[in-house]
Parts: structure tokens; sequence; C-alpha cells
């Protein structure tokens, strides 16, 4: 099996895709500027450092390691910071991820697997979304990823490129085997921060609205394992080299909980409290964000195996207590 160019291959998805293709055989080269990538999560390969947007240096790394194929996960992913800052995200989701499309057609590189998100949908107009429900994403990270899922499909008509893109609902957990995690600097993702308030590494957590028309008031979101989207990615990988269609495809456990749900959970596993603080809403939250991923199933062969609750913060927690 010829090498993976894995970009963002030192950041949380991209490390845990880099060993899950090491395991599959496959040789992994991380591509990372390391802006948000750490060097340290390198584990399963070579790592070459570079910027998406250069593509003098994707042109060398491209004619050093002649890759099979490429994971495309290097992209800024913060949803609040592309609402105040466009053109960041604008510039580097797509002008970066076009300049790496093209490097690909320059080397004759013709499978690509796209790291995409739930958030092309924008609001969701049922519970359970599928990959027909509308795509119209809230903020400027949602549209990015939008544009280029578009752009696929054009350099797929002119150029022959083969892809898949896997629209993932909320990264969670770490490596069961306690290797890699998740390590975001500023972090805003749920389970982490509640994790480190429940240890009083942060005086609480902010809840960010309690009046939802939820259950429990608060937003229910589909939590699916990092080893389990990594283990999607390298199973895309080979329906591309069995000649399959190509495709976007759902990513998620298909269950939702509530935040509270989740810290009630935490706070049972750590025997302490998670100190909370509430806040109003946050723009652009949706009360409820769950994914129908029966095609992925269908398509992939894929079965999330690390995707319940339990496992995802237990997994969670022994990674932010050893590290």
């Amino acid at each position: 099996m010829g090498p993976i160019i894995v970009t963002g291959g030192a950041g949380y998805i991209g490390s845990h895709a880099c060993k899950a293709l090491a395991k599959a055989g496959y040789a992994p080269v991380a591509y990372d500027n390391l802006v948000y990538g750490h060097e340290d999560a390198v584990k399963w390969g070579p790592l070459e450092i570079g910027d998406i947007l250069d593509a003098d240096r994707l042109s060398a790394v491209f004619e050093k390691y002649r890759p099979a194929a490429v994971m495309h996960f290097a992209a800024y992913a913060y949803v609040g910071e592309s609402i105040l800052e466009p053109g960041k995200y604008y510039r580097n989701n797509v002008t970066g991820s076009l300049t790496l499309l093209d490097a690909m057609k320059r080397h004759d590189v013709g499978r690509l697997v796209f790291s995409s998100t739930c958030a092309t949908y924008g609001n969701p107009v049922h519970d359970l979304i599928d990959e027909t429900h509308p795509q119209v994403p809230v903020n400027p990270y949602g549209a990015t990823k939008l544009v280029m899922e578009r752009a696929l499909k054009d350099y797929q008509s002119a150029y022959g490129l083969d892809w898949i893109s896997l629209r993932y609902f909320n990264a969670a957990g770490a490596d069961p085997d306690g290797e890699i995690g998740e390590d975001h600097n500023p972090e805003t993702h749920l389970i982490p921060l509640a994790v480190d308030a429940a240890l009083g590494r942060r005086d609480a957590l902010h809840l960010f609205g309690a009046d939802y028309e939820t259950p429990d008031g608060t937003c229910i979101r589909d939590y699916v394992h990092a080893a389990d989207l990594a283990d999607a990615h390298v199973r895309a990988l080979k329906n591309l080299e069995n000649g399959e269609a190509c495709q976007a495809l759902n990513l998620g456990s298909g269950t939702g909980h509530s935040i509270r749900q989740v810290l009630s959970k935490l706070s049972a596993l750590c025997d302490r409290p998670v100190p909370v603080i509430e806040a109003a809403r946050r723009v652009g939250d949706p009360p409820i964000l769950v994914a129908n991923a029966a095609r992925a199933r269908h398509v992939l062969g894929w079965q999330p195996r690390h995707s319940d609750l339990d496992t995802i913060l237990k997994t969670a927690l022994a990674w932010r207590l050893e590290h």
C-alpha cells in the first residue's frame, strides 16, 4: 500500500486517523503546520511541516512520498471565531483546500477522503439528520465546508477525482489505548471543558442556554468517538480503492444526549459534581443535532464501537488525568 498524506495529521482526529491507517497496513505521512496540531501526536509515520496554502511545499512532499491518496483534515474549526474572522476561514478552509486539490491533480493523486461536518446542514428541520437534509449553514465554518463539498463534485467531473466526504457530528473521546487525545488551545468542546471543571482545573463550566425546548432545557448532541471516526476514514479509503461511488456520509452514533445528561454521567464517574455557571444561549446553537448514519453503516460497513457515552467519557477522563 502506498503512502497516505494526512493533512492535519498532528491534530485531534488526524492523529487518530494516522493510528488507524498504520494498524490497517498503510503508511501515513502527517502534513501539518502545527498551528493547532502537536508534534508529539505524530507517532505512526513521518511528520512533514507545511501549510496547505503553500503550493511549493505541498509539491515537494508529494514528490518525496508519491502518495496513493490524501486524507484532508487540515481546517480551522472554531464556529464562533469563524463568525468574527470569516476571511481567515475562507482563506484556509477554501483557498488552502483548493491548493491541495491542485497539488493532487499535478501529481496524479486521484483519491481523497474529506473531513466535513454536520455544520453544513445549519438549523435542522427534523430531529434525525440524514444526507438528504437541506444544507443551509449558519456560520462561515459550515459554509466553507459546503463550498469544498461542491468543489469535490466539480473536480470529479473535470478531472476524475474520486472522493468521499464524511460529515461528522460531535467528535469526542480519546484513544482507548491512551496514546493520543483531545488537546485544543483554546478548548471549546463540552467534554474536555467539563472534565477540567470536575477536576478543579477551571472554576466552572459555562452552560450556554438552559431554556431550550428539550426535556431538561439543554442542547442535545450526538457524540461520536474519535477512534470510530478514524475507522470510518480508513473504510472510506478502502471504498475508493474498490471503485465505489463518490458520496457524502454522516458519521454519528444516532443517539442524542443533553448537556445535563453528559454532566450527570461525568459527575458519577468522577464522584464529584461538575460546577456550572448558566449563561445565555449562543447564537446559532440549535436545540437538537442527531445523525441518521444508516448510509455510512451500509456503504462502509461501519459500526461505532466506542461511541456510547460511558466509553467516550471514560477515555476522555483518562486522557485528561494523564496529560
